[in-house]
């Protein structure tokens, strides 16, 4: 499924569902270009990190957004059990090693989500930066609220770290409100984060009318 999107002189935005066959790498770069302070340690380093993101990625857990068929965007999502990265233990550990594997495995556990029933969860959201401030962003967000309204999930829900207030800022202008923060003081030399907080979105279900 593709929908228009914003216009401009450098061309048009349009979102789509899944990511293009072949457009893997790129989207394993932007996933690292937002995620990879926090995913560092556990998947570290890029040159690593960005080949078992691109080999292990579940491209029908995304929506994309493109300019001029480049892939400028991408939002991913929990459901049926899976999300928009993969990658099984066992990859993990023939792509570090056994030793490496095991640490990566216990950081990768922290950042585990399990969608309550009735919800979808969002894996996170990565915009190129050259397209930022076109609207990008909330184009993304509407479209995993169609996704979230066709699956009868009644909300979405997802989590933005304190170093993020950009993300957290969009989250809040679409409809998101904060319900819980988890402060890990903990993790902040390790990760770069101290807190995490929680947010919800309520959407309407098929055949009703989106909150």
């Amino acid at each position: 499924m593709e929908a228009d999107a914003v216009g401009g002189d450098a061309g048009a935005v349009t979102v789509r569902r899944s990511i293009p066959a072949g457009a893997e790498r790129r989207a394993a770069e932007l996933y690292w270009d937002a995620f990879g302070r926090k995913l560092g340690p556990a998947l570290g380093p890029a040159d690593k990190a960005m080949p078992f993101l691109a080999a292990h990625l579940n491209a029908d857990r995304a929506v994309c957004a493109l300019l001029n068929g480049q892939l400028v965007g991408l939002a991913g999502y929990q459901l049926g059990g899976r999300g928009l990265t993969g990658g099984s233990a066992a990859a993990v550990l023939r792509a570090y090693g056994h030793l490496r594997g095991i640490h990566r495995l216990l950081l990768l556990s922290l950042f585990e989500r399990r969608p309550a029933p009735g919800q979808l969860v969002m894996d996170g959201i990565a915009v190129d930066a050259r397209t930022r401030g076109r609207g990008v962003g909330t184009l993304l967000l509407e479209e995993v609220a169609a996704v979230a309204a066709e699956q009868d999930c009644r909300e979405i829900r997802l989590d933005v770290i304190d170093t993020n207030p950009r993300a957290r800022a969009l989250y809040e202008r679409r409809g998101f409100t904060p319900v819980r923060t988890e402060h890990t003081p903990y993790l902040r030399k390790l990760l770069g984060f101290g807190a995490v907080t929680t947010m919800r979105r309520t959407v309407g279900t098929r055949g009703a009318a989106q909150l």
